[in-house]
């Protein structure tokens, strides 16, 4: 779990310093790829999914 964890974090920060850079080439790609990844494997998951999908009902509801 504590490597999961740490991996999340790096590819986290990475990605971040990719899309802060300006241009999102297919390595990057490949970075942020992993850390979805990444992320459906740890406790975290239920969250983002929760998160999400109560963004999504939000912005469903919503009347132009």
């Amino acid at each position: 779990m504590a490597v999961s964890i740490s991996v999340v974090l790096l590819l986290l920060i990475l990605a971040v310093i990719f899309l802060r850079s300006g241009g999102l080439k297919v390595s990057h790609a490949l970075v942020c790829l992993l850390l979805g990844f990444f992320l459906a494997g740890t406790s975290m998951a239920p969250t983002i999914q929760s998160g999400l999908t109560a963004t999504a009902d939000i912005v469903s509801s919503l009347r132009p």
